[in-house]
């Protein structure tokens, strides 16, 4: 192929994360032209595997992260008003435990917490009484008093999905399974080399290069670079358990423990508890599984808490997600910085950069795309102003009166469907819920149903427009429908991706 005929765009984006997802979203939308390759599904590593809270990081305080909180807080307020359907607020309680934090602490950083992000839609923070009131259901009776604050809970990876969504209705391609082979400078440009599933090769080229693949950001950096990088990464594995719900209330706990870390539990999928994480430096970080120790510390922590204990053979499922932190040296791999760092590699004349992006946290990420993009605005200055601050996500769009009216509207048009679908797919897809549902009068009408509140037509839709292949990405990912289903509704969600579109589960 001449080199005219490969085709040339001004970004590539090397990372289907939500960083990846959101710096494409933002660029395409200023006018440049985006591809965005990812080499597995779009969220199928850390950017699935979080807490999945969008919050400023209440414990970062201890370590004078003044500026990360600050912005995360501001940050949470944006995201609750572009995504209303995957993002909520939720309150959480710290029960007061004086051996662990005196009171005075707590109040003060409660105060900063309140105050450093410009908080305008959450309530303040307060102290209450857990004894015999709801701030205290599921705890043990020792526990008198505690605080409750606000922050906001995300399905992460549907966050993800959403932001690449969001950039290919700008304009940006979006390659997913679709590996990186090969990125070199040659006359001003990068010439990239790339291999589909299949084991078909590709070649692009582009103006600038985004390095935004998380755990493999060094490799590719270095493999990319004319000199190898000087920053390193740290490899912090974070796990997570889920167990039928410990609780009826709809806080969650956050929980202090005698390491100084903090373990959340969180109400999830309605009748389940999310619990987690866990901070443990790892050397192999291609495929993370929580260890036997690992639960055993999650339900210690737990049990020094709850009325009722809970034990490893309660946990119904269990994740891990490797957060690449960026090196600053400290021992304790809590204390590793959450910020994220910026490297630039403008190439020998100041042609065909290259930007990598070191750490990072969920919450950020659209404030990370603002700030990757001022740094490449010397090469493209033709790129327009910033606009995602307060452009919805997909589905976010909602009508006067926000997420209830759009459920009155959507049993008003589908008054056929049972209620707990209807509310399902709102939270999944928001206004955009009718394109799945399309002209259906009764559920019968949405093809096969697999369990709980995914049919044929979900899986149809999210095949032709959110890029999903496998039963994992439908029931992991795009839905969180694996957690209700049995190993058999499972199987048949697989059996059908394979007879309707030749799919194979990976």
């Amino acid at each position: 192929m001449a080199a005219h005929d490969v085709p040339l765009y001004d970004l590539a984006v090397i990372g289907g994360g939500i960083n990846g997802t959101g710096i494409a979203r933002d660029a395409a939308g200023r006018g440049l032209s985006v591809l965005l390759v990812e080499k597995d599904d779009l969220a199928s590593h850390t950017s699935s595997c979080s807490t999945k809270l969008i919050h400023g990081g209440l414990r970062y305080l201890e370590y004078y992260e003044f500026r990360l909180v600050a912005e995360a807080l501001a940050e949470r307020e944006i995201l609750l008003r572009a995504a209303p359907h995957i993002i909520s607020p939720l309150q959480f309680v710290l029960p007061h435990e004086p051996h662990l934090r005196p009171a005075w602490m707590i109040r003060a950083g409660l105060f900063l917490y309140d105050h450093l992000g410009g908080r305008r839609t959450l309530p303040a923070s307060f102290g209450v009484s857990l004894q015999g009131t709801r701030w205290g259901a599921g705890l043990q009776e020792k526990f008198t008093r505690g605080f409750v604050y606000s922050d906001a809970r995300v399905d992460d990876a549907r966050l993800v999905v959403l932001n690449a969504l969001g950039a290919k209705e700008n304009g940006a391609e979006i390659r997913t399974r679709t590996r990186l082979v090969e990125a070199r400078r040659e006359g001003g440009l990068w010439h990239i080399e790339l291999a589909d599933g299949s084991g078909s090769s590709a070649r692009v080229r582009c103006r600038g290069l985004v390095n935004a693949t998380g755990p493999w950001v060094k490799q590719l950096r270095d493999a990319a670079s004319s000199a190898l990088g000087r920053e390193n990464l740290r490899h912090i594995k974070g796990s997570h358990i889920v167990v039928p719900r410990v609780h009826a209330e709809e806080h969650a706990y956050i929980l202090q423990n005698s390491d100084q870390r903090i373990v959340f539990i969180i109400p999830y999928q309605g009748v389940f508890s999310l619990i987690g994480t866990t901070d443990i430096s790892l050397e192999d970080f291609e495929k993370p599984v929580i260890s036997r120790e690992e639960i055993d510390y999650l339900c210690d922590i737990a049990n020094s808490y709850l009325a009722a204990p809970i034990r490893p053979r309660d946990v119904v499922w269990s994740y891990s997600g490797v957060r690449a932190l960026y090196d600053d040296g400290s021992d304790n791999p809590s204390a590793i910085t959450r910020d994220y760092v910026l490297k630039l590699d403008p190439g020998e004349r100041g042609e065909a950069p290259m930007l990598s992006l070191f750490g990072g946290k969920i919450t950020t990420y659209r404030r990370v795309a603002e700030t990757v993009l001022a740094e490449l605005k010397p090469f493209f200055p033709q790129m327009k102003r910033e606009w995602t601050a307060g452009a919805p996500l997909p589905g976010g769009d909602m009508p006067a009166g926000g997420l209830a009216a759009c459920e009155r509207d959507l049993a008003a048009r589908y008054p056929g469907l049972p209620g707990e679908l209807r509310r399902a797919l709102l939270h999944r897809h928001g206004t955009r819920a009718s394109r799945v549902l399309g002209e259906a009068k009764s559920a019968a009408e949405l093809g096969t149903h697999f369990g709980h509140t995914l049919y044929a037509a979900e899986v149809d839709y999210l095949v032709a427009v959110e890029w999903a292949r496998s039963a994992e990405d439908v029931l992991w990912r795009r839905t969180k429908c694996g957690l209700h289903l049995s190993a058999e509704q499972r199987d048949s969600v697989a059996a059908y991706l394979r007879e309707q579109y030749g799919q194979e589960d990976s």
